[in-house]
């Protein structure tokens, strides 16, 4: 109890002063209709400024659950456009309606199905990179589905599984191939990595006939089972003819920065297993 009462003696001044103060403030706050407008405006602007500081903090720290629910969201979209995009293209010959089909119906009909994960280990230094996702089988993910980035740019495709987690053969990786070809324009090349840039592919054996320029967009040709037609790749940077005046060697650079990934998007071709059970009957060997 002495040492309070030392305490509130050494810094009475300080108390009386602040006292003071809050007591001359409280007759000026309430002098005038125009200093109460005042002094309340101010007091708003400053709790404001508060809580959105607080709403920033907060908003932070959920970036990532919305960025995922943002991805499954694009996810779902991507498996209705899909859908509608193949109807349209058998439109002339299919007399079922787009009227009244629901998602469920959507689902059951389309080629593809979607949905997303989240990267949690990617290399982009080595020759031959991997991406580890936190989806695995008990998830619906298995090996051959092509994984795109949530804006629709080719990222690569699924070749391992665990029961929670997958393994990403991405495009910068040297033995990654797939097809490509250029917006607006038939032919197609194979498209590879030679290891050197994380931000360029190589697209080979296009044909010299091809109608190509600087800047034209790349994207799938849909030739190689694993990626729908139409995934974006790049863009052409350089291109030139090869050596047997034959076809265009070309530079494209990505679309996607590949050292920036987070969410992605992993897309399953229902006739991928089909096909290639096709393509690898001992049967076909009597045609070859």
């Amino acid at each position: 109890m002495y040492r309070l009462i030392e305490f509130l003696r050494r810094i009475y001044v300080v108390l009386l002063f602040i006292a003071i103060e809050a007591i001359a403030l409280n007759f000026y706050a309430h002098s005038s209709y125009y200093t109460q407008a005042k002094i309340l405006s101010r007091a708003h602007s400053v709790a404001g400024g508060i809580q959105s500081s607080i709403f920033g903090v907060k908003h932070y720290f959920t970036l990532r659950s919305e960025n995922e629910a943002l991805s499954q969201r694009v996810a779902e979209l991507e498996g209705l456009l899909s859908h509608y995009r193949e109807k349209e293209a058998t439109a002339a010959t299919d007399s079922l309606s787009l009227e009244g089909i629901d998602s469920t119906m959507v689902e059951s009909l389309s080629q593809y199905r979607y949905t997303t994960a989240r990267i949690i280990s990617n290399s982009i230094s080595r020759s031959r990179n991997f991406i580890t996702l936190n989806r695995g089988l008990m998830h619906g993910v298995v090996v051959d589905m092509a994984v795109i980035s949530p804006t629709g740019v080719m990222i690569g495709y699924v070749v391992g599984c665990s029961e929670r987690y997958s393994v990403v053969l991405p495009m910068l990786n040297m033995d990654f191939r797939t097809s490509g070809k250029i917006v607006g324009d038939e032919h197609f090349g194979s498209i590879s990595w030679s290891g050197k840039s994380p931000y360029k592919v190589e697209m080979n054996d296009l044909s010299k006939h091809a109608d190509i320029e600087i800047g034209d967009e790349v994207v799938s040709a849909g030739l190689s089972h694993y990626f729908p037609e139409g995934i974006k790749i790049g863009y052409v940077e350089s291109y030139s003819i090869n050596d047997t005046q034959t076809s265009y060697n070309v530079t494209v650079r990505l679309a996607a920065d590949m050292t920036k990934l987070n969410n992605v998007i992993l897309i399953e071709n229902f006739d991928y297993g089909e096909i290639q059970a096709l393509e690898n009957n001992p049967q076909n060997e009597e045609y070859n």
